[in-house]
């Protein structure tokens, strides 16, 4: 039974605390993690003003696989940053490159080397690379999902050097690209077939086309060591049709992996209240990874 729920260089040194919302978090820019075809990936790291819980959230940056600091100010704006220091979870905030240099392969491989770089350095950030959950938004839920179903739950393969995470939650991802846009109109699905297909050669036959999209659709490729997954989605999203959610929850639920889609209603890509949803993902990842400080 499908359950648901309706509801570059390392650039600054310097710590920023921000104060919203009556909690600060203290943030580290541009942090380098990894470096590709000579351009340094970076990630912001957030670190509660207050007590920790030793447990780490990776918070995948990316909005139409684009990943500038403009999207890290998205999740700001959705509280994503202070909700999850206010839990006493340190969040590093990565973004794994953007369209206009990388393809998705790439980003998913960057996003790997950023989640195992986060477990390497465990014991300079406090925290238990053994419960490590993740979480994004959109392109940002779609490379979550992709990187996580491929590498399987911390749970079945244990292993600091590994790209594995214990739990994962995300918004309105993109989960399966051969079905993608095909209730918005064929106009719709070529858009973000090329987009999908963007970095991959052109010369390629209808098979292997097929083939492509496949590898970079998560919906495709679950397997039973998937983590637990929390999904939330408007209906009334325009952006990424909401049977995207549907066709991910599906295929994790077939494999016996725990999967829960929230339904917004009314609710777009993104929506206004998008904070209350943002509590609702610190709630459940309190209960998987095991929060000692959840309220």
């Amino acid at each position: 039974m499908m359950l648901r729920t309706f509801l570059p260089l390392l650039t600054a040194t310097i710590p920023l605390v921000s104060a919203h919302h009556g909690f600060a978090q203290v943030q580290h820019k541009n942090i380098v993690y990894a470096e590709a075809h000579g351009v340094g990936l970076v990630m912001d790291i957030f670190t509660p003003a207050g007590d920790r819980n030793g447990l780490a959230i990776v918070d995948v940056i990316s909005g139409g696989w684009d990943s500038s600091r403009g999207k890290i100010h998205d999740h700001e704006r959705a509280q994503v940053f202070r909700i999850m220091c206010s839990r006493g979870y340190t969040v590093f905030a990565i973004r794994p490159g953007s369209l206009s240099r990388f393809s998705i392969p790439d980003m998913v491989t960057h996003l790997e080397t950023g989640i195992a770089w986060v477990k390497e350095q465990a014991d300079k950030n406090g925290i238990d690379p053994t419960r490590v959950g993740m979480m994004g938004a959109s392109a940002g839920g779609h490379l979550a999902s992709l990187v996580a179903v491929t590498n399987g739950s911390s749970e079945v393969n244990p292993g600091n050097d590994k790209a594995t995470v214990k739990a994962v939650a995300v918004f309105f991802p993109p989960t399966d690209f051969l079905t993608f846009g095909s209730d918005s109109g064929p106009g719709a699905a070529k858009r973000i077939r090329q987009i999908a297909l963007r970095g991959i050669p052109n010369e390629l036959s209808e098979e292997e086309t097929k083939q492509a999209l496949i590898s970079i659709s998560p919906a495709r490729l679950v397997t039973k060591d998937a983590p637990p997954f929390l999904l939330i989605h408007g209906t009334a999203d325009e952006v990424v049709p909401q049977a995207q959610s549907e066709l991910l929850q599906a295929a994790l639920m077939d494999n016996d992996v725990s999967a829960e889609l929230v339904l917004k209603e009314g609710g777009g890509h993104p929506w206004l209240t998008i904070h209350e949803e943002v509590g609702r993902i610190a709630d459940w990842f309190d209960q998987q990874l095991g929060n000692e400080l959840r309220p």
